[in-house]
């Protein structure tokens, strides 16, 4: 029996419907499916025979595990609850998309899919300890896989060693008609390159394989840079950097000199500083009396280069957001007060006890920050 077209007249309806053909995925048929990279054959773990099919295909030994495909970035919990903050934030922000991540699992029985997929065989799944998953940014495989419903892995539609192919003639040329049950055309793909293969090691990564995403597009969408911003530069968001950075560190459990390396970057800027000025006296001694050397702080002006880089803004009043926002407007959902409850007055000019206060104020506010900024990484 020949492979099954599966074809659509207007890009949205197709025929047989995609709920159907996910639906004998689900049973064990093998499909070639559009991505936003390559085309790919897919395989249910679940179904008897399928992987065997796939393996046969693609000439893989039974150690060599494939990549899980998910159809939203919410289900790659079923197979790593804790890929640590790197992982989860290149998750937010590369998800769907051309990206790929290795995680390592330490107990794959203990993660949610075997409780809830108990005759899916792991070491499909996971080997050496280790598992890749692929959310990609087409809708026609995110339909596909959501009417799955299973597990589901898959790798580019051809033999090994012959190119990966970026339409359905060329992956039906390289795989005989035979061999699969149903092929979907949509096209051709959006990009003429697989996907990026990242590793996630600890609370780093590893570039494997360079694809659409080039290695400076991976460390950018891994760093996490927050920017506190107040006037001068001088007094009020040096305090919030320092205190930020340092209570960053002792969360993470690391020293403050490694965060860079992790992909954290904590910064600060003025709306009206001037490069290389100083930290004022009294701002400086406020952090020295929580241990803290600021003597090397240099102000910079906000550019829109920094605006456009950093992850969270916070400004110390409100006139500092609307200068932000006349230099970058779709800025806005990334520029944030400080302090919630309200303007953190600038203590320039006044004596130690005004800046007593107002780094009382501005460590208040770091707390609380703080806590909403790990939690958002906390999840998938």
């Amino acid at each position: 029996m020949g492979v099954q077209l599966v074809t659509s007249a207007d890009g949205k309806s197709y025929d047989p419907p995609l709920p159907q053909v996910g639906g004998r995925l689900r049973d064990g048929a093998l499909v070639i499916l559009p991505t936003e990279t390559v085309y790919g054959v897919a395989a249910a773990v679940t179904a008897s025979g399928a992987l065997e099919r796939l393996r046969r295909i693609k000439g893989r030994q039974q150690q060599q595990a494939f990549t899980v495909h998910i159809s939203s970035p919410a289900d790659a919990k079923l197979y790593v609850a804790d890929p640590g903050p790197i992982g989860r934030r290149l998750a937010r922000r590369a998800w769907p998309g051309p990206l790929t991540l290795i995680c390592n699992v330490a107990q794959p029985e203990r993660e949610a899919v075997a409780r809830r997929f108990p005759q899916a065989d792991l070491g499909e799944l996971y080997h050496e300890r280790k598992i890749g998953l692929r959310c990609p940014d087409h809708p026609v495989a995110r339909e596909l896989l959501a009417a799955a419903a299973v597990p589901v892995v898959a790798s580019s539609a051809n033999r090994a060693g012959a190119a990966p192919p970026t339409d359905l003639s060329a992956a039906l040329r390289s795989l005989s008609a035979d061999e699969v049950d149903y092929a979907v055309d949509a096209g051709r793909t959006r990009y003429n390159s697989a996907s990026t293969i990242v590793e996630i090691t600890g609370q780093g990564w590893t570039l494997l394989r360079e694809g659409v995403l080039d290695r400076r597009t991976v460390r950018r969408l891994a760093t996490s840079e927050i920017v506190m911003v107040c006037t001068g530069n001088s007094c009020r968001s040096p305090i919030a950097e320092y205190l930020f950075r340092q209570r960053l560190a002792e969360r993470l459990g690391v020293s403050v000199g490694r965060l860079r390396e992790l992909g954290y970057v904590v910064s600060s800027a003025g709306t009206g500083a001037m490069f290389g000025g100083s930290i004022s006296e009294h701002s400086r001694e406020e952090l020295a009396r929580r241990g803290i050397d600021a003597s090397g702080h240099r102000s910079q002006p906000v550019t829109v280069e920094l605006i456009q880089r950093a992850e969270r803004i916070y400004t110390m009043a409100p006139e500092h957001r609307e200068t932000i926002l006349a230099m970058v407007p779709d800025a806005s959902g990334r520029v944030l007060p400080l302090d919630p409850a309200g303007a953190i007055a600038d203590p320039i000019g006044g004596g130690a006890e005004d800046y007593r206060r107002c780094a009382a104020q501005i460590e208040k506010a770091v707390d609380l920050r703080l806590e909403e900024y790990l939690n958002e990484d906390r999840d998938w």
